[in-house]
């Protein structure tokens, strides 16, 4: 690429669906990309190209509505619900079948996420690739700019957040998670404690059943990033519920620990790949993209082993990285 980062507040996920039995020497993707952001921008288009060019899989990005305007202003599960529909239509009888999901952060890789736990009757997903994402929630509104569109988003964000009227128009309030708010948060937030099963009344296996059935998860964190807050969401760590410190890795949480969703027991089978990155936000290089992603569009016999060692939240080298074999 000849420039390796994204827009501000573009947030992207991959999603890896299992093929038919026929051998595939690579697996065809679908790229989420995120909030402010459309398929036809530069920024996506590019990278979804070079996917395609590094791997030699097929894949496409698959657009929500009319793109940037719904991206942000449609609420997650309605937009969540578009994409299930797209994919149901895509892998029906005599159609393209995918097996990974590629996301942009926020709403993304949430929205891939959505139509893994959600879904129904949608073929079952291989891998998911995570770039950012805010899977434990953010504690600040992605900044939107300038212009018309950024006018009515700054004031809704400035708006009671967990409001029925701001939750059902403005899509990034279904993952705000403010440490000092959780009860409000828990009880009006419409997207992310369902997603993330943290209501005890309303946990729902089949969501944690669908979720620990990938091959891989990979999440991607990047070092410098200052749009997810904190970065460490994009690996399931957070703070702790009323406090906005210290950074709780994804192991020391009541999500992990209790494991509403299976990120534990993916994690424990070795199936999480926590990687970390240098760069801001989706800053990534092209020798990062072929080491950390590419691998996950190959067929597990042509898939090359890597060697390499990444630091945990705690600074300990290689504590949950697994290298893509």
């Amino acid at each position: 690429m000849a420039s390796s980062h994204f827009p501000l507040v573009v947030f992207l996920t991959l999603l890896i669906f299992s093929p038919p039995p026929a051998a595939y020497s690579s697996l065809p993707f679908i790229v989420l990309h995120g909030i402010a952001d459309e398929c036809k921008s530069k920024g996506v288009k590019s990278f979804t190209d070079q996917l395609i060019a590094f791997s030699g899989s097929s894949g496409h990005c698959l657009e929500v509505g009319n793109g940037v305007w719904d991206s942000w202003f449609l609420p997650l599960e309605e937009q969540t619900n578009i994409v299930c529909e797209k994919v149901r239509w895509d892998l029906g009888p005599g159609r393209v079948y995918y097996s990974q999901f590629y996301s942009f952060p926020q709403n993304g890789n949430l929205i891939g996420r959505g139509v893994l736990e959600f879904c129904d009757g949608a073929p079952p997903v291989k891998n998911f690739i995570s770039l950012a994402g805010p899977h434990a929630g953010t504690a600040s509104v992605p900044l939107c700019g300038s212009g018309f569109l950024c006018i009515i988003a700054d004031k809704l964000i400035k708006s009671e957040v967990y409001s029925d009227f701001v939750q059902e128009h403005l899509a990034p309030s279904g993952y705000l998670k403010l440490p000092n708010a959780i009860s409000s948060y828990l009880e009006n937030c419409q997207f992310l404690p369902k997603l993330n099963n943290e209501i005890p009344d309303r946990r729902n296996s089949t969501f944690k059943e669908r979720f620990s059935s990938l091959e891989k998860l990979v999440l991607v964190m990047f070092d410098d990033d200052k749009v997810v807050i904190p970065r460490e969401t994009s690996w399931f760590g957070y703070y702790p519920d009323g406090e906005f410190e210290p950074v709780l890795p994804p192991q020391e949480t009541k999500l992990y620990i209790e494991d509403w969703i299976g990120l534990r027991k993916l994690d424990e089978a070795g199936r999480v790949h926590f990687v970390n990155v240098s760069g801001g936000h989706l800053g990534i290089s092209e020798s990062d993209m072929k080491t950390f992603i590419v691998p996950y569009l190959v067929d597990n016999k042509q898939r090359p082993s890597v060697s390499t060692s990444r630091r945990m939240l705690d600074g300990s080298p290689s504590n949950g990285w697994h290298s893509p074999v």
